[in-house]
């Protein structure tokens, strides 16, 4: 053989050889006891720390991070089909809260290694809400998600799963392994049990996928978690990249990588337990120590008398889709109130949303929770209960289909609008449950702004009192210690603008005002043709005086009842000073 032949041999085995090596080849493997020193491309908050641990994300809200192998492999063979492959890896989760997990990591296949249009939460930074389930991503991922998303058919929020081009996973299972010797399933908790090992394996041949978990220094078992038969020649490009993605939304939680080995067409090489960096402690523990006294300060005073249990933030979150405005069902002094369905159960609630630098705020937040927490009433709205988490405070209450009693009477584009029957059953709904308040429970409740707008409706037209954020409580035969005076213009009874101190008085006068509202259709101060305010129980006291009571009825009712007769001189009810001390809603409800 000639030199120059000798020489072109030589050149072109040397360039099939580099661009075998650029390309991964047909047996790459690599194994990473700890990452000190390794060549890996990283993007968003994945860093290697000082222990060699990888760490895919830190304790912060709505990140991403990823971790590369630095070149992309070459799975595709020249008969079209994928070749076989082999992972293992051992991770571990840490979080500052048992009940704050998100949102998971995925180990992933992928034609690329720019994620840039990817989402965190919980699309755990690889797809996003328009390209996710689309057959051009070519993507594996084996997902690690400790957050339960109904968007994703998500079984629980402890799962693995096999994704192909989709978050919504092929299969899942919870997470766990299963014992060689009996068959039991035993539960694993993906999130602070110490780290857990993984094996994913492909097979070309059988076209399955498997992947097997257990914990660290654990015999791997027999029986996989996941077993998926689908032929990845239909997904994967013929060059890919291989890592890891993790991302956090408004729960946290460190994600890292202790080990990572990678077999192509042959196993992936064995990872010595014993050789690998530790998790740390508990992240923030000064800090868990600070917010676990933060929230021991927050309960102690008030928290014991509290009847509804704490939710957890993310499940009013999922069950607000992420409070988005087309759950949006009304806003109020306190804030926004969101219609959701709670995740496990179905069950349809009202998630009131306060922050701290909202009008009322805290104070008014702890007295609805202690006024309410214990009531149980028909017409009082159920609490069911509340959550607090950093500057938000939420209430979580049963559901009004029909809204509040405002939206009834002052929308005259709906019709019809509620007739006398339904306003009388109003009136007696709401006058029962303010006999309950004062007289029947076993401290006397105060609610001090009964209006229209704190009634509630529900779907077979009965009401509820609620908005208990202005309430007070005090025992039996006490008085409320308070000189400030809080309510609603228009609703104020005269002794409590003079000397500042509310009784159960206060709301028999609100209530009196309460009833004109729903009787005329009118709202207490509103301004007339001429720019002047036209108070609602002045305008109906001086039609009584007329003896042209009929006229203050609301025009929209085809009939009119009033108690005492027809001809225009039917009491006023509750709003009149020389009233007020001598009736209650006993006199309302039974006569």
């Amino acid at each position: 053989m000639s030199s120059t032949k000798l020489i072109l041999f030589f050149l072109l085995f040397l360039t099939l050889n580099l661009s075998a090596s650029s390309t991964g080849g047909d047996h790459e493997r690599f194994m990473y006891a700890g990452f000190t020193g390794a060549n890996l491309t990283m993007d968003g908050s994945a860093k290697i720390i000082p222990s060699g641990l990888l760490a895919l994300t830190k304790d912060t809200f709505r990140t991403q991070g990823h971790s590369f192998h630095p070149a992309p492999l070459r799975f595709g063979q020249s008969n079209g089909t994928v070749t076989s492959f082999s992972v293992s890896f051992v991770f571990g989760i840490l979080s500052s809260f048992d009940n704050i997990r998100g949102h998971g990591f995925a180990f992933f296949i992928a034609p690329t290694n720019n994620f840039s249009s990817a989402f965190p939460i919980q699309f755990l930074g690889l797809l996003n809400d328009t390209n996710n389930g689309s057959l051009s991503n070519h993507l594996l991922a084996i997902e690690f998600d400790t957050i339960q998303n109904d968007e994703f058919r998500d079984i629980d929020n402890n799962h693995v799963g096999i994704d192909i081009n989709s978050l919504n996973s092929v299969q899942s299972y919870h997470a766990g392994f299963y014992n060689d010797k009996s068959g039991i399933f035993t539960n694993l908790s993906l999130i602070g049990e110490g780290p857990i090992q993984v094996w994913i394996d492909y097979d070309r041949y059988t076209t399955l996928t498997n992947v097997t978990i257990a914990p660290l220094g654990m015999a791997r078992p027999i029986r996989p978690l996941l077993s998926v038969t689908h032929n990845l020649s239909t997904v994967f490009t013929n060059q890919s990249y291989i890592g890891f993605s993790s991302s956090t939304g408004l729960s946290t939680a460190h994600h890292y990588v202790l080990a990572w080995s990678f077999g192509m067409n042959n196993p992936a090489p064995i990872i010595d337990s014993t050789k690998l960096p530790r998790l740390p402690e508990p992240p923030n523990s000064v800090l868990l120590v600070r917010r676990q006294l933060m929230y021991k300060e927050v309960r102690e005073d008030w928290e014991v008398e509290y009847g509804p249990r704490r939710f957890a933030y993310q499940d009013l979150y999922r069950a607000t889709r992420g409070f988005k405005n087309n759950n949006l069902v009304g806003i109020g002094g306190f804030g926004k109130v969101y219609k959701g369905v709670l995740p496990i159960s179905k069950l349809q609630v009202a998630v009131k949303r306060v922050s701290y630098d909202s009008k009322q705020g805290i104070k008014e937040f702890i007295a609805e929770v202690v006024s309410i927490g214990n009531l149980q009433h028909r017409n009082i709205v159920q609490l069911f209960g509340y959550c607090r988490r950093k500057n938000e405070l939420l209430l979580v209450y049963d559901y009004m289909e029909n809204g509040s009693l405002d939206k009834h009477l002052y929308n005259f584009q709906r019709q019809p609008t509620l007739d006398w029957s339904q306003r009388f059953k109003i009136i007696k709904d709401i006058a029962s449950g303010l006999l309950y308040l004062h007289e029947e429970w076993d401290k006397v409740v105060i609610h001090r702004d009964v209006k229209a707008s704190n009634v509630l409706i529900d779907k077979v037209m009965n009401a509820r009192l609620g908005d208990f954020g202005l309430s007070r409580l005090c025992d039996h035969g006490s008085d409320l210690h308070t000189t400030n005076v809080v309510g609603t213009i228009g609703y104020l009874a005269p002794e409590l603008v003079h000397t500042g101190k509310a009784t159960t008085l206060s709301d028999v006068f609100g209530f009196g005002i309460f009833l004109l509202e729903v009787a005329c259709g009118q709202k207490p101060i509103k301004i007339n043709s001429e720019g002047s305010h036209l108070v609602l129980v002045d305008w109906v006291v001086e039609n009584w005086h007329k003896g042209s009571l009929l006229d203050t009825m609301d025009t929209r009712l085809q009939a009119w009842t009033v108690v005492g007769g027809r001809d225009g001189s039917g009491k006023t009810g509750c709003a009149t000073d020389a009233d007020v001390g001598s009736k209650g809603f006993g006199d309302v409800i039974f006569g």
